[in-house]
């Protein structure tokens, strides 16, 4: 069965860019997989839904998948050229005779306006036809786009595109790598003209990233906020990060984690990680909860009164 992206991602066809966003971040937050551990159709959804936004987010893409559905990836050879208007390279030489009362036969080539023989003509046709004879044109520059993970651009990865001319062909992606980056692919050996990857790093569930570094919200209990303590975050390796609360932490206080950031391109370290602390007010209280906060509202109202 074809695949339809925009239902995919349960939006119009006529979408704007910012809804298709909005529906890819909701719906990948809800089918990720560190969400959904070892759901393996939770697993298969969010590539779906990764799929879908791939094409759909660059304007060229979907463009090309609008026309021709399935098959846009072979857009650029569905749509090529043909070959002009399809004129018989003679139809110039016989009207040109035929406009002077000759008939349209063999000896229409002999002789026109005193050009000389018949080998001459070629070159006054070629002149005629195509005009002043051209350098050859520039090579045309080949861009391919590919849509990857954030945790893809972290650890770097390997992706398999389709080449203009319709070869696959195995890419490596460099870890650093963020969103408009082009990546240059010379490969020679496998009989192609270069390209370029044209690199886009897809929303993130779970994390914002910032140039180098990446941002993230913690919950944490009120209680941890206003004593203190210790509360566990994700990182882009897949390993949990301890992050500190100091005591008294205000809801939207900035925590920086240096080095937990995402890799600098040359291999120069990590940028930082960004945890933006929000204080999880307690909904349902006990009784003896209840007492204590009363105790502390009390305790706080009189300190107002003797201007403490």
């Amino acid at each position: 069965m074809a695949k339809n992206y925009y239902e995919t991602l349960g939006v119009t066809k006529n979408a704007a860019e910012k809804e298709i966003r909005s529906a890819y971040r909701r719906l990948a937050r809800k089918h990720h997989p560190d969400v959904n551990p070892g759901d393996s159709s939770a697993e298969a959804k969010f590539k779906e839904i990764n799929e879908a936004y791939q094409v759909l987010s660059d304007a060229d893409s979907r463009k090309k998948y609008d026309r021709f559905g399935e098959n846009w990836r072979h857009a650029d050879q569905m749509h090529g050229g043909g070959q002009g208007s399809g004129a018989s390279p003679f139809t110039f030489f016989t009207n040109a005779r035929m406009r002077r009362g000759g008939s349209p036969g063999f000896s229409a080539f002999t002789d026109v306006d005193g050009l000389g023989d018949f080998s001459n003509l070629f070159d006054g046709f070629a002149d005629a036809r195509w005009g002043p004879r051209r350098q050859p044109a520039a090579p045309r520059r080949l861009d391919v786009p590919v849509t990857i993970t954030l945790e893809e651009a972290y650890a770097g990865s390997t992706r398999t595109v389709q080449h203009p001319g319709g070869k696959r062909l195995e890419v490596r992606i460099p870890a650093g790598v963020e969103s408009g980056a082009r990546i240059h692919v010379d490969p020679k050996r496998d009989g192609v003209d270069e390209f370029y990857l044209v690199v886009t790093v897809a929303p993130h569930a779970v994390f914002e990233r910032a140039g180098d570094d990446v941002r993230f919200t913690a919950r944490v209990p009120l209680l941890v906020a206003v004593l203190g303590g210790e509360t566990q975050g994700p990182t882009l390796g897949g390993k949990s990060v301890a992050v500190r609360i100091p005591p008294g932490t205000q809801n939207g206080r900035v925590i920086r984690l240096r080095g937990k950031g995402m890799p600098k391109r040359g291999g120069d370290g990590h940028g930082d990680m960004l945890v933006t602390v929000m204080a999880v007010l307690p909904v349902e209280l006990t009784e003896e909860q209840r007492e204590l906060f009363e105790r502390l509202r009390d305790a706080e109202h009189a300190a107002e009164q003797a201007g403490v």
